[in-house]
């Protein structure tokens, strides 16, 4: 099974991640909203949370918390990313500005 196929498996799920994500970071402070726009379109596969939606399916659960637990590990991701630009001082990750920027 090749990335693409992976990705059609978990669209729908993956959807809902990004849905979550953007629904917990709603909010009046123009910086939170900016926050998350920057995991939502940040780039890259989201790995991480698409492994918690695969297991969740490789064990046959039918709930939807793990898109709720797949979304709190790109919170948990990005934040360690975040972190660590603030540290480094960095201006640029993956050839886009960072939020330290």
């Amino acid at each position: 099974m090749n990335l693409e196929k992976i990705n059609e498996l978990t669209a729908q799920d993956m959807a809902g991640v990004n849905a979550a994500i953007l629904e917990q970071l709603n909010s009046d402070v123009q910086l939170i909203n900016q926050l998350g726009y920057y995991i939502v379109s940040g780039g890259g596969k989201r790995i991480r949370p698409m492994i918690a939606v695969l297991a969740a399916r490789a064990v046959g659960y039918e709930g939807n918390a793990h898109v709720t637990i797949a979304a709190l590990i790109e919170f948990i991701h990005t934040a360690t990313l975040l972190h660590d630009d603030v540290v480094d001082e960095s201006d640029m990750r993956r050839g886009k500005a960072t939020a330290n920027a």
